[in-house]
Protein backbone atom coordinates (compact mmCIF):
# COMPACT_ATOMS: atom_id res chain seq x y z
CA UNK A 1 0.00 0.00 0.00
CA UNK A 2 1.27 3.07 -1.16
CA UNK A 3 1.51 6.33 1.44
CA UNK A 4 0.34 9.57 0.65
CA UNK A 5 2.78 12.18 0.39
CA UNK A 6 1.89 15.98 0.15
CA UNK A 7 0.22 16.71 -3.16
CA UNK A 8 3.40 18.59 -4.54
CA UNK A 9 5.62 16.10 -3.67
CA UNK A 10 3.75 13.41 -5.08
CA UNK A 11 3.78 15.67 -8.62
CA UNK A 12 7.54 15.72 -8.56
CA UNK A 13 7.48 11.47 -8.11
CA UNK A 14 5.55 11.64 -11.29
CA UNK A 15 7.91 13.55 -13.32
CA UNK A 16 10.99 11.22 -11.89
CA UNK A 17 12.22 9.07 -14.91
CA UNK A 18 14.20 5.68 -13.42
CA UNK A 19 15.49 4.85 -17.55
CA UNK A 20 17.39 8.13 -16.96
CA UNK A 21 19.30 6.31 -14.44
CA UNK A 22 22.65 4.73 -16.50
CA UNK A 23 23.39 0.99 -15.78
CA UNK A 24 26.56 2.38 -14.16
CA UNK A 25 24.57 4.45 -11.34
CA UNK A 26 22.26 1.25 -10.84
CA UNK A 27 25.18 -0.88 -10.61
CA UNK A 28 26.28 1.59 -7.74
CA UNK A 29 22.76 1.63 -6.16
CA UNK A 30 22.47 -1.91 -5.97
CA UNK A 31 24.21 -2.66 -2.85
CA UNK A 32 21.92 -0.48 -1.03
CA UNK A 33 19.29 -2.63 -2.52
CA UNK A 34 20.60 -5.44 -1.54
CA UNK A 35 20.79 -4.51 1.69
CA UNK A 36 17.22 -3.17 1.93
CA UNK A 37 15.97 -6.32 0.75
CA UNK A 38 18.04 -8.95 3.14
CA UNK A 39 16.85 -6.93 6.26
CA UNK A 40 13.16 -6.79 4.93
CA UNK A 41 13.48 -10.76 4.10
CA UNK A 42 15.03 -11.29 7.98
CA UNK A 43 11.77 -8.96 9.23
CA UNK A 44 14.85 -6.70 10.66
CA UNK A 45 14.59 -3.06 10.81
CA UNK A 46 16.72 -1.21 8.29
CA UNK A 47 18.63 1.63 9.22
CA UNK A 48 20.63 3.97 7.10
CA UNK A 49 23.35 6.45 7.83
CA UNK A 50 23.85 9.12 4.99
CA UNK A 51 27.25 10.42 5.31
CA UNK A 52 28.63 13.14 3.85
CA UNK A 53 32.21 15.41 5.36
CA UNK A 54 29.65 18.32 6.95
CA UNK A 55 26.10 17.00 6.59
CA UNK A 56 24.95 19.88 5.30
CA UNK A 57 23.47 19.22 1.78
CA UNK A 58 23.61 15.82 0.20
CA UNK A 59 23.37 13.63 3.17
CA UNK A 60 20.71 16.01 4.29
CA UNK A 61 18.70 15.66 0.38
CA UNK A 62 19.23 11.79 0.32
CA UNK A 63 17.88 10.96 3.85
CA UNK A 64 14.96 12.92 3.17
CA UNK A 65 14.15 11.53 -0.10
CA UNK A 66 15.48 8.02 1.00
CA UNK A 67 12.76 8.45 4.03
CA UNK A 68 10.04 9.58 1.75
CA UNK A 69 10.70 6.63 -0.86
CA UNK A 70 10.10 4.18 2.21
CA UNK A 71 7.02 5.85 3.03
CA UNK A 72 5.95 6.05 -0.88
CA UNK A 73 6.45 2.42 -1.55
CA UNK A 74 5.25 1.13 2.38
CA UNK A 75 8.45 -0.29 3.36
CA UNK A 76 7.82 -0.53 6.58
CA UNK A 77 11.01 0.15 9.58
CA UNK A 78 13.00 1.75 7.53
CA UNK A 79 14.79 4.57 9.74
CA UNK A 80 16.89 7.03 8.10
CA UNK A 81 19.63 9.15 9.45
CA UNK A 82 22.66 11.35 8.26
CA UNK A 83 25.83 12.89 9.66
CA UNK A 84 28.88 14.19 8.75
CA UNK A 85 33.14 13.77 9.68
CA UNK A 86 32.22 17.01 11.04
CA UNK A 87 28.95 19.08 12.00
CA UNK A 88 28.35 22.41 10.41
CA UNK A 89 24.78 23.29 9.89
CA UNK A 90 22.03 22.18 7.40
CA UNK A 91 22.54 24.49 4.14
CA UNK A 92 19.82 26.94 3.65
CA UNK A 93 19.47 26.61 0.40
CA UNK A 94 18.57 23.12 0.48
CA UNK A 95 15.40 23.66 3.00
CA UNK A 96 14.36 26.36 0.22
CA UNK A 97 14.76 23.64 -2.49
CA UNK A 98 13.07 20.97 0.06
CA UNK A 99 10.01 23.47 0.27
CA UNK A 100 9.69 23.96 -3.26
CA UNK A 101 9.90 20.51 -3.80
CA UNK A 102 6.44 20.16 -1.22
CA UNK A 103 8.18 19.64 1.60
CA UNK A 104 6.29 21.37 4.49
CA UNK A 105 9.36 22.65 6.51
CA UNK A 106 9.38 24.30 10.65
CA UNK A 107 12.97 25.44 12.48
CA UNK A 108 12.46 23.86 16.16
CA UNK A 109 15.36 24.85 17.41
CA UNK A 110 17.41 28.27 16.43
CA UNK A 111 20.80 29.30 16.19
CA UNK A 112 24.12 28.12 14.33
CA UNK A 113 23.18 24.99 13.96
CA UNK A 114 19.10 25.02 13.29
CA UNK A 115 17.35 22.04 13.60
CA UNK A 116 13.90 21.34 11.16
CA UNK A 117 11.63 19.30 11.08
CA UNK A 118 11.09 18.20 8.21
CA UNK A 119 6.90 16.73 6.81
CA UNK A 120 6.58 15.07 3.82
CA UNK A 121 3.03 13.29 4.84
CA UNK A 122 0.16 14.46 7.34
CA UNK A 123 0.43 11.21 8.79
CA UNK A 124 4.48 10.21 8.75
CA UNK A 125 7.15 11.25 11.66
CA UNK A 126 8.84 14.41 10.08
CA UNK A 127 12.88 14.16 9.44
CA UNK A 128 14.79 15.60 11.95
CA UNK A 129 16.92 17.76 10.09
CA UNK A 130 20.20 19.05 11.67
CA UNK A 131 24.04 18.51 11.13
CA UNK A 132 25.63 16.18 13.52
CA UNK A 133 28.99 13.73 12.95
CA UNK A 134 27.85 10.51 11.87
CA UNK A 135 28.31 9.05 15.33
CA UNK A 136 26.46 11.25 17.21
CA UNK A 137 23.73 9.66 20.09
CA UNK A 138 20.90 10.96 17.69
CA UNK A 139 22.14 8.57 15.49
CA UNK A 140 22.18 4.33 15.46
CA UNK A 141 25.15 2.98 16.84
CA UNK A 142 24.76 -0.23 15.61
CA UNK A 143 23.14 -2.17 12.75
CA UNK A 144 23.10 0.26 10.11
CA UNK A 145 24.35 0.86 6.28
CA UNK A 146 26.90 3.70 6.04
CA UNK A 147 25.81 5.48 2.71
CA UNK A 148 28.63 7.51 2.06
CA UNK A 149 27.35 10.50 -0.53
CA UNK A 150 30.68 12.11 -1.58
CA UNK A 151 34.18 10.98 -2.12
CA UNK A 152 35.34 12.88 0.62
CA UNK A 153 34.22 11.22 3.31
CA UNK A 154 34.11 7.89 1.43
CA UNK A 155 37.89 8.44 1.65
CA UNK A 156 38.48 10.66 4.80
CA UNK A 157 36.65 7.74 6.69
CA UNK A 158 37.77 4.65 6.02
CA UNK A 159 35.89 3.05 9.25
CA UNK A 160 32.47 3.58 10.33
CA UNK A 161 32.35 2.25 13.62
CA UNK A 162 28.78 0.20 13.87
CA UNK A 163 28.12 -0.06 10.06
CA UNK A 164 27.38 -3.68 9.32
CA UNK A 165 27.29 -2.39 5.47
CA UNK A 166 29.36 0.49 3.65
CA UNK A 167 27.88 1.87 0.59
CA UNK A 168 29.52 4.36 -1.48
CA UNK A 169 26.70 6.52 -3.19
CA UNK A 170 28.56 9.94 -3.86
CA UNK A 171 26.60 13.03 -5.62
CA UNK A 172 28.82 15.95 -7.30
CA UNK A 173 28.60 18.72 -4.68
CA UNK A 174 26.49 21.56 -5.71
CA UNK A 175 28.14 23.47 -3.09
CA UNK A 176 30.18 24.69 -6.43
CA UNK A 177 27.71 26.66 -7.43
CA UNK A 178 27.29 28.66 -4.13
CA UNK A 179 26.10 32.34 -4.69
CA UNK A 180 26.24 32.29 -8.34
CA UNK A 181 23.42 32.74 -11.24
CA UNK A 182 22.98 28.75 -11.30
CA UNK A 183 22.88 28.16 -7.34
CA UNK A 184 19.02 27.29 -7.31
CA UNK A 185 18.88 25.37 -10.93
CA UNK A 186 22.10 22.81 -9.75
CA UNK A 187 20.61 22.54 -6.25
CA UNK A 188 17.21 21.82 -8.45
CA UNK A 189 19.17 19.15 -10.21
CA UNK A 190 20.67 17.97 -7.13
CA UNK A 191 17.65 16.93 -5.66
CA UNK A 192 16.14 15.71 -8.27
CA UNK A 193 18.62 13.07 -8.68
CA UNK A 194 19.11 12.08 -5.42
CA UNK A 195 15.01 11.33 -5.22
CA UNK A 196 14.93 9.81 -8.34
CA UNK A 197 18.22 6.96 -7.04
CA UNK A 198 16.34 6.54 -3.77
CA UNK A 199 12.70 6.53 -5.45
CA UNK A 200 14.62 3.92 -7.74
CA UNK A 201 16.54 1.98 -4.75
CA UNK A 202 12.37 1.58 -2.85
CA UNK A 203 11.15 0.29 -5.98
CA UNK A 204 13.01 -2.34 -6.37
CA UNK A 205 12.31 -3.70 -3.01
CA UNK A 206 9.86 -6.78 -3.11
Amino acid sequence: MEAKLFHAIESVVNTMKFDNITSERKAILQPLIDFIQHKRHTKSEIRLNLICTHNSRRSHLSQVWAQTAATYYGIKNVFCYSGGTEATALFPVVVEILRQMGFQIQIIAEGNNPIYAIKYSDNEHPVIGFSKTYDNHFNPSGGFAAIMTCSQADGGCPFISGAEKRIPITFDDPKAFDHTPQQAEKYQERSLQIATEMFYVFSQIK
